[in-house]
């Protein structure tokens, strides 16, 4: 099938430009100034008056949740979602059944990936065995072989020699470790929220900062002593953004992540006790919110991610103490971004789009993240001026709890494209 896409504002050499673009039939992008063809030479000739296209998003914090939980998510529910919100490419998190901890397993969760998803899928592999807080390592050298990004996403390696050895191991097969920085022995048992304010209104047990920074800190020495790639996973305290300043100013491979809740929302935005408020790590203070946003602004922070993470109705319609710890905004996350900081100015819409799409493919090394004359076609396109309300139950995932419930949004995605095929359309 051959499409031609004409008077869009396509993102290409990091500018939004009036082209015309072409996908042929090997999926393949070709763009001009202007394109004219007779129409038996295309299959469809698509309007993009009043569209913004940008490279397809990537997300480098995602829950499948498949295999072992498919009740929560499937991998097709969770990729379809994806691309309901222009994501193109996802880190799966390996908090699965059975754990991605060695070669045997990874082919279990790579066979669906392969049947099911509808986007780009980078399956992560578990740092330790059974991706525990305190256990030996995977084989890295073996697990390399088909992967290159390992996580023990939902529990920080408690063990700073562990982590050492995995560091280690890491950086001799160039591959990244992806780090959930929680020190459990700052953590008491039960906690649901941060230990602030909202913890004293609702009677909740605390979840404090040093249980994230504190690790973040030990980690950061680690790479200045190994030299491993190092990402830190959904960042949430102003200690830890500061580290990580420090850390990138001294040159260290490193970089950071923050949500899209995280980044917009602080304690003081918890309206009720209720599982939707319920994330880890938990909504920080003012203080720390603040903090993140001035990490995105001077460079410190480069990727917005969602740590997507459903769960059903029974596991989050409760109170927080006990809702499950996850949230989802995947199919929101850039209408998030766009109405509550480009709009407003405080970011450009560019600087959008290298958050969630160019940054994450040039530190990872991965394809995307630019749309390339005569290369593979991973695109999302946004009608910039549409608004919704936040309708959890329009989310094709099956996750339907989030803090943005309720809220109104500009921009909406109309279509997505992966290696040059529609995977979702609607409006356009």
């Amino acid at each position: 099938m051959i499409r031609l896409f004409k008077d869009g504002k396509l993102f290409y050499q990091h500018r939004f430009q009036d082209l015309d673009f072409l996908i042929d039939q090997q999926g393949r992008l070709i763009i001009a100034d202007h394109i004219e063809l007779d129409e038996q030479d295309v299959d469809e000739v698509i309007d993009c008056t009043g569209i913004h296209i940008m490279p397809g998003f990537i997300d480098p914090h995602v829950h499948l949740r498949e295999p072992g939980f498919e009740y929560k998510e499937t991998i097709k529910t969770g990729t379809n979602a994806a691309a309901h919100g222009g994501v193109t490419t996802v880190f799966a998190m390996p908090n699965l059944n059975p754990v991605p901890d060695s070669l045997e397993n990874l082919a279990i969760e790579q066979r669906i990936i392969d049947k099911d998803a509808c986007v780009h899928v980078y399956p992560i592999g578990a740092i330790t065995k059974g991706q525990k807080s305190r256990s030996e390592l995977v084989d890295i050298d073996e697990m390399s072989k088909e992967i290159f990004l390992f996580s023990n996403d939902g529990v920080g390696v408690q063990d700073e020699e562990t982590m050492r050895e995995a560091m280690k191991k890491v950086y001799q097969n160039n591959g990244v470790i992806i780090a959930h920085c929680e020190d459990e022995e700052e953590l008491k048992p039960g906690g649901s929220v941060h230990d602030g304010k909202k913890a004293k209104e609702y009677g909740l047990v605390g979840i404090n900062s040093a249980s994230e920074y504190k690790q973040v800190q030990r980690d950061l020495h680690l790479v200045e002593e190994t030299g491993c790639q190092y990402h830190i996973c959904h960042i949430s305290t102003k200690e830890s953004v500061e580290a990580l300043r420090e850390a990138k100013k001294k040159g260290l491979p490193v970089s950071g992540e923050v949500t899209c809740h995280h980044l917009l929302l602080c304690e003081d935005d918890i309206t009720e006790n209720h599982g939707r408020f319920k994330m880890n790590p938990p909504l920080r203070s003012k203080e720390d919110q603040q903090a993140l946003l001035a990490g995105v602004l001077d460079g410190t922070i480069e990727m917005i991610a969602t740590d997507q993470a459903p769960h059903s109705a029974e596991e989050k319609d409760c109170t927080m103490d006990q809702s499950k710890m996850g949230t989802v905004s995947i199919e929101i996350s850039f209408p998030l971004i766009y109405t509550y900081l480009v709009k407003p100015g405080i970011i450009s819409l560019e600087k959008a789009v290298e958050l969630m799409s160019c940054n994450a493919a040039e530190i990872f090394q991965i394809p995307g993240g630019e749309v390339e004359n005569f290369e593979k076609a991973d695109l999302t396109f946004y009608h910039l001026n549409a608004n919704q309300k936040v309708s959890p139950k329009e989310f094709l995932s099956k996750g339907k709890f989030t803090p943005f419930e309720g809220k109104y949004l500009q921009s909406k995605c109309v279509m997505t494209i992966v290696d040059g095929k529609i995977v979702y359309r609607e409006g356009i």
